[in-house]
């Protein structure tokens, strides 16, 4: 994709690899509107990137996403870009989870990690396929390939908007729209929770790394660990996923 010139939406933009992102794509000479749930992590964004543009909108519910597209296409029609960044993770242990009463905390995590990008990837296709120019970038996960099991519903739907943005590649090869996916190892950022990521790649590292990727034309970008997990066979993943379960188990028991 070009690196230049666009009108970029990334959702979830207002801190960690979103934001990292948005002040790359910014000074690579684009236009750029994140998104996010809370005013104050905007406005924070915002302090210190004085170009961004922020919009308030909670992905994880349909009504907010179809009003950000309508927001975003009516008042910057230009939009060319759309990363689907915005993602949690929760880190439990299923007999101990309590899904019958508290579901919708669950349920939570699958509507922002998966319904919210394959939601936002339709609405935006049918747009972008008239431009001369476009692309979707979807943030899955290492995870994606090589789940983490203390993190079940997290690595589920990663894998399943790996699926998706398979088949929208294809889908969408007779266009004009690029379909791409970034699929970030750890990464030292508050995902999960604070410090839980203090061991993983340096946020900018990283950030610096994925947009090289971009500038070489892959489609497909994983950085530091995540390189090998995208293209391990059966047996290794097998022994990888136990390898990182038995290292882990004793944080969520």
């Amino acid at each position: 994709m070009k690196l230049s010139g666009n009108t970029v939406l990334i959702t979830g933009g207002g801190t960690g690899i979103g934001l990292a992102f948005a002040e790359r794509f910014i000074k690579a000479g684009n236009e750029v509107i994140v998104c996010g749930r809370r005013e104050s992590v905007l406005q924070d964004a915002r302090d210190k990137s004085p170009n961004l543009i922020t919009r308030v909108s909670d992905v994880g519910v349909e009504f907010d996403r179809t009003a950000l597209f309508e927001w975003v296409t009516t008042n910057y029609p230009n939009v060319n870009v759309l990363v689907n960044n915005a993602g949690i993770q929760q880190r439990f242990h299923v007999l101990k989870a309590n899904a019958k009463d508290n579901w919708s905390y669950y349920n939570n995590e699958i509507k922002v990690n998966m319904e919210a990008p394959i939601h936002l990837s339709m609405l935006f296709a049918s747009f972008f396929a008239s431009k001369e120019d476009a692309a979707i970038v979807n943030v899955t996960s290492g995870l994606a390939f090589t789940p983490l099991a203390i993190a079940p519903v997290y690595s589920a739907t990663k894998a399943a908007l790996h699926s998706f943005t398979m088949s929208l590649r294809h889908q969408l090869s007779d266009t004009s729209v690029e379909v791409i996916e970034v699929a970030p190892p750890m990464v030292d950022t508050n995902l999960g929770g604070e410090g839980l990521n203090s061991q993983g790649e340096p946020l900018d590292a990283f950030a610096n790394g994925i947009f090289q990727g971009l500038a070489e034309g892959n489609v497909e970008i994983g950085y530091g660990s995540s390189v090998g997990r995208l293209r391990m066979s059966r047996d290794e993943i097998d022994v990888y996923v136990d390898k990182m379960y038995q290292a882990m188990k004793s944080t969520i028991e």
